[in-house]
């Protein structure tokens, strides 16, 4: 495209008015309008970031390129429906849908009509990541945690991503950089998870072993008293400890007999800017996204079966 990808935002809550916002500083693209069933939630971030709310979804989406999708995950399937008739370039939060069946159906209308799909998995766009992709050997052992203090309520509906599983709300981040790492297939998973405020699982703990013979313990928490996000990575040369919340983290070998220990070198940023920033470079050059459908399905076929398996120790 020659000229401003023109973008909409569709919901403004919580994390959707962070993406109105990061659109508006962005010199590549235009923030062309945001729509949100609540009236006066729209109006009241439109005047914030100086664009035009809607209240209507199908005016916005005659004035837009391209739109990120920031509603409830229960909602993701049919609204990509709606503006893929438009051929409308989309980024959906994560996760991309309810079900596998949803996501593949997504991922198959993208490609079969050339809409440029990428998926919310902010934490690829961590600065750690960098470090430890370059860092990355032969892994024999993750350990993952990833905690954060029940969301508030809300007025119009449940907290904020309780109407899944925390295993899809929360792990998914955590389950797609694994796969994206280990790029190996799962061969044995191990869940437990129990719902402890919602209806469904508030804390899980999974163990997955993969074919290449590396294993993952996965944790993740909504019930948490502090947050944490944390990575560690063992693997023979090395063990990589690594803070996504803070942009952290340490590199641990043996030198001399000794084991030694040094910060990692990271220059700090804001991962949801790099996201959309890269979502918009997608659309501009129709380029394959970083995270994209597909890799997003994936990850969420993995967090469907897991949540099965926790159920089926429950039954």
């Amino acid at each position: 495209m020659s000229k401003k990808v023109r973008v909409g935002v569709i919901g403004v809550g919580s994390l959707g008015q962070h993406h109105a916002r990061i659109f508006s500083q962005m010199s590549s693209c235009e923030l062309a309008g945001i729509y949100d069933l609540r009236t006066e939630r729209a109006l009241e971030v439109a005047r914030l970031f100086k664009t035009q709310a809607f209240t209507s979804l199908d005016e916005l989406i005659g004035r837009i390129d391209a739109a990120s999708i920031v509603v409830p995950t229960d909602k993701h399937h049919a609204l990509f429906e709606q503006l893929s008739k438009k051929n409308i370039h989309m980024l959906v939060e994560k996760p991309i849908a309810s079900t596998s069946a949803e996501a593949e159906a997504m991922v198959r209308l993208a490609e079969k009509k050339n809409i440029i799909l990428q998926v919310g998995h902010v934490e690829r766009f961590n600065p750690v990541m960098n470090f430890l992709e370059s860092r990355l050997t032969e892994p024999q052992f993750m350990e993952v945690t990833r905690m954060a203090p029940y969301p508030p309520p809300r007025a119009d509906g449940p907290p904020r991503g309780t109407e899944v599983s925390v295993v899809l709300d929360l792990m998914i981040h955590d389950l797609e950089i694994i796969l994206h790492l280990l790029n190996s297939k799962v061969k044995d998973i191990h869940a437990v998870g129990v719902p402890v405020l919602s209806s469904t699982e508030d804390i899980a703990n999974v163990r997955l072993v993969f074919e290449n013979g590396c294993v993952a313990n996965v944790t993740a928490s909504r019930i948490s008293q502090e947050r944490m996000r944390k990575i560690r990575v063992f693997q023979s040369d090395a063990y990589v400890s690594l803070d996504y919340m803070n942009q952290t983290g340490q590199v641990c070998r043996i030198l001399g007999g000794r084991v030694t220990s040094e910060p990692v070198p990271i220059e700090k940023g804001e991962p949801l800017a790099s996201e959309l920033e890269s979502f918009v470079e997608c659309v501009a050059t129709q380029s394959e996204p970083v995270v994209s459908g597909r890799h997003a399905s994936e990850a969420l076929q993995l967090a469907v079966e897991i949540c099965d398996r926790i159920r089926k120790n429950h039954s």
